[in-house]
């Protein structure tokens, strides 16, 4: 009898613990441990080498240490950035896999493209806006306006005539141009290229006149007096080319151009991961090095809060989606 009292009673406790460990979500079995305990994997939806790669890998450098657990960079580039959210979009909401939300995929695709596999605001939960990248407009030697004004002013009275380079359609650098056609109400023509370099070749060349470019790429050119630096896109003057004036205090009041590179993670990862990556990456970019890095690339350090950069995120794709529509832009 007492034999059959104590598998009873052994029988009910396994129950009990069988029961208990039913009921816990893989997120609160999660929330047991101490995050993270294991590598964390950044995607990065664009191959390496290029802007929003070099932000990630000076971030995550850090982040690993800070963390203690290595943070992994996952390149993977492919139509726009779409096939590295896919990726991110179907990880689990864990905060292991975290990826780069930039402008292109973010905040251009929904408008470029008619049905898109993810959607920016719904799919991805927020962390930080890691740094903006102002787009600086370059020119020919050959080409004879050297100001903002001046080009306004020949593109005005040559409507047709002035031809400005971009890595491809839909790229940051072809809505630049598209916006400041609208907002100057001039017809500045796009020609695209496949690829950054391409289009800087032709540019060097005397091929086409102008080019909105990210500054790591053209800034050599401009140092050598191959290209002419007219003005940036940003809202004020960066530190990097202080005496090269804004597009807006120049002739366009309110022009705005970023290619901008956040942090986002899938939907659903719970908030207290998501406040946990935004402490330590918002304090990773006060860094002296960091941002000493981040100046060099010619990138301005945000670091906004989640809530911030989500409006942000909604407000860049009523921006540039109107930019598209105007512009009857399609994707390559």
């Amino acid at each position: 009898m007492m034999r059959l009292l104590r598998r009873t009673a052994v029988s009910a406790a396994c129950a009990v613990g069988l029961v208990s460990l039913a009921v816990l979500s893989p997120l609160q079995a999660l929330a047991q441990g101490a995050y993270p305990n294991k590598p964390i994997r950044l995607i990065v939806p664009f191959p390496p080498g290029g802007g929003n790669d070099v932000i990630a890998r000076v971030v995550g450098q850090r982040l690993t240490e800070r963390l203690g657990q290595q943070v992994v960079i996952d390149n993977k580039g492919g139509g726009n950035g779409i096939l590295g959210l896919q990726l991110l979009q179907s990880a689990a909401p864990d905060g292991y896999t975290i990826g780069v939300g930039a402008a292109g995929p973010m905040a251009v695709n929904p408008s470029l493209y008619e049905k898109l596999a993810y959607d920016p605001v719904k799919d991805f939960a927020p962390i930080t806006n890691m740094v903006n990248f102002p787009l600086l407009l370059v020119t020919h030697p050959s080409f004879a306006p050297k100001t903002m004004k001046e080009v306004i002013a020949f593109a005005k009275g040559h409507p047709g005539q002035v031809f400005y380079a971009s890595p491809g359609s839909g790229n940051s650098g072809h809505l630049a141009g598209e916006l400041l056609n609208s907002m100057a109400d001039v017809k500045t023509v796009h020609v695209p290229y496949k690829g950054q370099g391409p289009a800087v070749a032709d540019l060097l060349a005397g091929q086409v006149q102008m080019l909105y470019s990210s500054i790591p790429s053209v800034i050599g050119y401009v140092q050598q007096g191959r290209l002419n630096a007219v003005a940036v896109g940003s809202a004020q003057r960066i530190s990097s080319l202080p005496e090269v004036p804004t597009i807006a205090e120049s002739a366009v009041p309110g022009y705005e151009a970023y290619s901008w590179v956040g942090m986002i993670a899938p939907a659903n990862t719970p908030k207290d991961i998501v406040a946990r990556l935004h402490r330590e990456v918002t304090e990773i970019l006060k860094e002296k090095a960091v941002e000493e890095k981040l100046v060099a690339q010619g990138a301005i350090p945000v670091g906004d809060s989640p809530e911030h950069f989500g409006e942000y995120i909604k407000d860049e794709i009523k921006k540039w989606g109107a930019v598209v529509r105007s512009a009857k832009i399609k994707a390559d």
